[in-house]
């Protein structure tokens, strides 16, 4: 049995995002893990599957939060070493687990320190091409992906006044996020007299860190009906890597095109399982790392034409990351991504896109991701 369109998310839940939330790990996986459960209207006795994911050793396992949670029957537990490409393929994991009869109600939750313990953004990205990267002074994340952003800027020839469309465009739904850690108002102006962080980045390009944890319940679509939340329907999911994807996070060298990302290999499987197309989304929830990605992203999904991504930001028709995305809200690697699509088409989101019927949301920034159609259940 197929999970499309017979699955569904039921709830969502969060921990405060913060610089220094002073907790474990663990308490806040529990948190909002357990938070997400009562949001569906389900009880702790009912979950019986957890999956999660986590990079350079940053989370918890899922037998952990099992065991926090005092779960009386798991039946389906599933630890990723995995990114950004998580949230979706996550979730996309659960959907078969329930569909395939492994489970009846998932959690997917993400949890980390991600500010004040280990910091992505400026850690040493190790692994067996280390060897090949550091004696040429590439050892953390933002360069790399820096090399991608100004490949696809010499490709396409976009500028990095639309790295600042993004940027500030997802300033403004922050405004009005209360979860979002950055709010303050921000203009292209004022973005472009910023310093360079690693050309073309600057500050506002680069997602930001944070500690806490954010987790939502995948069920069937018909035990979703029978529950006070809308459903979130799982229309479609997909994975998909570039050919030759590394030997590890850091290493692309092997990449064929620097100017793509993972989203056009896997956009034609995205859409015909989901059944619509581009033209048929009313929002995207696009990972978001650094402002480069979201151009990179919404081209590939079809959302836009080649080069074309910044004025589609630009001309806000179908609004792009509404919870101001992980450059403000707070970098939970994606799984806050997700939670927003599924408010988004349950009808009780912040920044709310009104008759916001599909939505698809990316997981990922370059050699490998995933991607969700998530939709109302009309």
């Amino acid at each position: 049995m197929t999970f499309a369109g017979r699955t569904a998310i039921s709830g969502v839940g969060y921990t405060a995002f913060s610089r220094d939330s002073g907790r474990s790990v663990l308490s806040q996986a529990t948190e909002a893990s357990r938070s997400a459960v009562e949001d569906a209207g389900l009880t702790l006795a009912d979950v019986d599957g957890i999956v999660s994911y986590s990079l350079f050793d940053d989370s918890v396992p899922a037998q952990a939060v099992a065991t926090a949670l005092g779960l009386p029957a798991p039946r389906y537990l599933l630890d990723m070493s995995l990114g950004g490409q998580a949230p979706c393929y996550v979730v996309l994991n659960a959907a078969m687990a329930v569909a395939s009869g492994l489970a009846s109600t998932v959690v997917c939750f993400r949890a980390l320190n991600g500010r004040s313990a280990v910091r992505v953004g400026s850690t040493v990205a190790a692994g067996i091409g280390g060897q090949y990267r550091y004696p040429m002074g590439l050892t953390a994340y933002p360069q790399y992906i820096a090399m991608w952003a100004r490949r696809y800027l010499v490709e396409t020839g976009a500028s990095e006044q639309d790295l600042g469309a993004v940027a500030v465009a997802q300033r403004e739904f922050a405004a009005t996020n209360p979860r979002a850690v950055v709010r303050e108002p921000l203009t292209l102006d004022k973005y472009l007299a910023s310093p360079l962080l690693a050309d073309p980045f600057r500050v506002a390009d680069c997602t930001t860190e944070v500690d806490g944890a954010c987790a939502v319940v995948v069920t069937s679509l018909d035990r979703a009906r029978d529950l006070p939340r809308r459903p979130a329907v799982i229309r479609s999911g997909a994975y998909s890597a570039v050919p030759r994807p590394g030997l590890d996070i850091g290493d692309p060298l092997y990449c064929d095109d620097w100017s793509r990302n993972y989203t056009g290999r896997l956009a034609d499987d995205l859409w015909k399982r989901a059944g619509i197309g581009p033209a048929d989304v009313d929002v995207a929830e696009i990972y978001d790392c650094f402002t480069s990605v979201v151009l990179m992203s919404v081209e590939g999904l079809g959302l836009a034409g080649r080069g074309g991504g910044a004025d589609f930001v630009r001309a806000g028709r179908v609004p792009v990351n509404t919870h101001g995305g992980l450059l403000c809200e707070g970098y939970l690697h994606g799984m806050n991504t997700v939670a927003e699509g599924v408010l988004q088409v349950q009808g009780r989101a912040v920044n709310q896109v009104p008759a916001a019927r599909n939505c698809v949301v990316t997981s990922g920034a370059w050699m490998d991701g995933s991607a969700l159609v998530l939709s109302s259940d009309d």
